[in-house]
């Protein structure tokens, strides 16, 4: 088969390749233990750090690597295939520094973004509240301006890395007349008082990728707002749309690993005296498996390309989220299935990636958000 990431420049198939090794040594050997104690990822985090993968998503002169959007894609990739909950918690990390990168000043950028791509400064993105999920024009969380800066008051619910953060990028409304543009953002050093994280939630997969409740009731300095008073969801949509395509690089890798699971077991599960993989009900799954997977990549690689190119891309960060969400879970589920019945145990990794995966249609904006979106492009003016 061709080389799916024939775009990539030599210095990126480096970086790639020299993460896969990382990954498979240091990383994927713990997925199923992470997964049983539940533990936060620090020590897979502390490893990509080394690796560069922190600041990955930031450009050079903002401490990062400077690579592509479709290295980037790859690179997520090739964490996810290792462990979900490593990958999770990275691309967290990623949403708040972009929005830091996206919003912020320069002061703001020089102080947070070199610390945090090296793996100092572990980034949280608050978002999300109880009764504004989709549509974040109706988050209830107030920030007022005050004599000596702004008081942050109200509550998030399900943010990664929320309670083990060191700075949380938190969306306030500060003008609640304004819908849309009174929604503002602030950088919120976890040592705040007035701020509070939950005990991480009890979830079905991503364990050691930890999600959390959070309170403010918070004083902040002025120059915790982020950039400028309105322009928090005009920053969280462009962050999104870069925390889409890293979704979809998410379950590219996780798919990826599910499709060659089931194809060792096809070639060395041995039934009536003949592999599996010599039965053409066997063989068509795996078919359609790679196809799936085919195609889901190229639609992820074209959304990345024009990432790149500097293009609003949420159509097409819409398309490659809601298209590898979809086809990770039929992959994983039919991997599942041509294991039989050892695929419904934890002496496999079918069991772990089926669970892993089905929060992807979720976050980051579920399946049917996606096809509003595209739906929303399809019919504009």
């Amino acid at each position: 088969m061709s080389d799916p990431w024939h775009m990539l420049s030599p210095e990126e198939r480096l970086f790639a390749d020299v993460l896969e090794r990382i990954v498979a040594k240091d990383i994927a050997p713990k997925a199923a233990q992470t997964d049983e104690t539940s533990a936060f990822v620090h020590d897979q985090l502390a490893t990509l750090a080394e690796a560069g993968m922190m600041g990955a998503n930031l450009p050079e002169e903002h401490g990062g690597a400077g690579i592509s959007a479709a290295a980037l894609l790859r690179a997520v990739e090739i964490v996810a295939a290792g462990c979900g909950s490593t990958a999770s918690a990275l691309t967290a990390h990623y949403l708040a520094t972009d929005s830091i990168l996206i919003g912020g000043t320069e002061a703001q950028r020089a102080l947070w973004l070199p610390k945090a791509g090296r793996g100092e400064a572990l980034g949280a993105f608050a978002l999300t509240e109880p009764t504004a999920g989709s549509d974040p024009a109706d988050m209830k969380t107030r920030a007022r301006k005050t004599a000596t800066g702004w008081h942050l008051k109200g509550s998030k619910c399900f943010i990664s890395n929320g309670g083990v953060a060191d700075f949380l990028v938190v969306y306030a409304v500060t003008d609640p007349q304004a819908r849309h543009r009174g929604i503002s953002a602030f950088i919120l050093p976890k040592d705040t008082p007035g701020f509070a994280a939950g005990p991480p939630e009890k979830t079905m997969g991503l364990k050691g990728g930890h999600v959390f409740s959070l309170t403010f009731d918070c004083d902040l300095p002025d120059e915790a707002l982020l950039g400028t008073d309105g322009t928090g969801f005009r920053t969280a949509m462009k962050v999104l749309d870069n925390g889409r395509l890293e979704v979809a690089a998410q379950c590219l890798g996780m798919a990826r690993t599910a499709l060659e699971a089931a194809t060792d077991y096809a070639k060395t599960r041995v039934i009536g005296g003949e592999a599996l993989a010599a039965k053409q009900g066997i063989r068509w799954m795996l078919a359609d498996m790679a196809l799936e997977l085919h195609a889901a990549r190229l639609t992820a690689q074209d959304a990345a390309r024009q990432r790149q190119q500097g293009h609003r891309f949420s159509a097409a960060a819409a398309m490659a989220k809601l298209k590898t969400s979809e086809v990770a879970d039929k992959v994983a589920d039919t991997a599942l299935q041509i294991h039989g019945g050892y695929g419904y145990t934890r002496d496999f990794p079918l069991e772990r990636l089926t669970r892993d995966l089905r929060i992807m249609r979720i976050y980051e904006g579920s399946s049917e958000i996606q096809r509003n979106i595209i739906a929303g492009h399809l019919l504009a003016p």
